[in-house]
């Protein structure tokens, strides 16, 4: 369903409809959101890439033992475009699956990404999430050098993140086995390996496929009722929030807060976009490029006013946050999240291991 609905966001925000603007308090809510998540999915093409933006597409390459598996789970990842099996790093610019062995060539999955809806952060704790990284040319039951581990990369710039992902790992797993490498050459690899568990339910497959749709964290973030809430937060936050109102344009003092830190939901405290990703739109709200992680917003077409819009609302809440257009920088995905303050609590950098913010720090450095 979230898929669906995110191409119906590439579909209507391509219209370049950028203010924000109030909704309707008095509509039925629920009722016309479920209408408009009914209709999102009858309007969706199946034509994804041509709702993309190519120059937000990226590739990485990962090694993670049986190349089945690795496909199979990352083919699921919000934000991953394409996916392909070959191998990858070996002694020689051809190879097959039978002379692996003898070319030393690792099992690897060409991973294409769109930059807009996944950050490379984000799909490399999915990938140390799958994978035993202190584990030396063994992945599950398979065992050979084309097994191994390892992160290949085509920009010199991913080198930054990368190094960044592996020391965290470091820190919890020890020394990793895991190599960090520029791509050498990648050989696709057979017609039969491709997509090969989706056209073999039942084929082999060394990791839970099951947690591709599972949070990277795991965290309760729980409402509270109205009336709390009335008591609790001041009467533009709980306009904003509860009956999808807008603020006025400046009056937050986070539209100029550009410390090291990350964004959460104010009723919830549910992490929602981080310090690297906020620009100057001058619109006069907070503007991020995207979420700090993929599956923390839902989007909900808009059509109040006359306009055609797409809202965004917090996943773990379900609370109204503001909207998001296509007139973001080109060189951050080309999206501008337009949030309302009055939405967001700012937790600076320093504070958010002590807040229980520990594993979003990696999103903020």
């Amino acid at each position: 369903m979230k898929k669906l609905i995110y191409l119906t966001l590439i579909l209507l925000i391509s219209l370049g409809i950028a203010s924000c603007t109030n909704t309707n308090k008095n509509e039925d809510v629920n009722t016309k959101e479920n209408k408009r998540q009914n209709e999102s999915e009858n309007k969706v093409s199946e034509l994804r890439l041509e709702s993309t933006d190519k120059n937000n597409i990226k590739t990485i390459y990962l090694a993670g033992g049986c190349f089945w598996g690795v496909e199979g789970y990352f083919s699921q990842i919000e934000g991953v475009v394409a996916t392909d099996v070959g191998y990858a790093n070996g002694k020689t610019g051809e190879t097959s699956y039978r002379e692996l062995k003898k070319t030393e060539h690792a099992e690897t999955v060409k991973v294409d990404y769109d930059m807009s809806i996944v950050s490379l952060e984000e799909l490399l704790l999915h990938y140390f999430r799958i994978i035993e990284p202190t584990s030396v040319n063994k992945q599950g039951n398979d065992r050979g050098i084309q097994y191994r581990t390892g992160v290949y990369y085509v920009y010199e710039n991913d080198l930054e993140v990368i190094e960044k992902i592996f020391k965290y790992q470091e820190n919890i797993h020890g020394k990793l086995a895991v190599e960090k490498e520029a791509l050498k050459n990648f050989i696709l690899a057979e017609d039969y390996h491709q997509d090969y568990l989706k056209n073999n339910p039942n084929g082999y497959c060394h990791i839970n496929l099951n947690q591709a749709k599972e949070p990277l964290f795991i965290e309760d973030y729980k409402n509270k009722s109205d009336e709390e809430l009335k008591k609790e937060l001041d009467e533009i936050s709980y306009a904003v929030l509860r009956e999808k109102d807008t603020e006025i344009a400046g009056s937050s003092e986070l539209n100029k807060e550009y410390r090291k830190g990350i964004y959460v939901d104010k009723i919830t405290g549910e992490p929602l976009f981080a310090s690297k990703d906020k620009f100057d739109a001058g619109c006069g709200w907070p503007s991020f490029s995207k979420p700090i992680l993929s599956d923390k917003i839902n989007y909900l077409e808009d059509d109040s006013y006359g306009m055609n819009r797409v809202e965004v609302r917090s996943n773990g809440g379900d609370n109204h946050l503001g909207h998001v257009f296509d007139d973001g920088p080109k060189e951050k995905g080309g999206l501008r999240y337009c949030i309302n303050g009055a939405a967001l609590v700012f937790i600076p950098y320093e504070e958010m291991k002590e807040k229980g913010y520990e594993n979003y720090m990696i999103f903020c450095e």
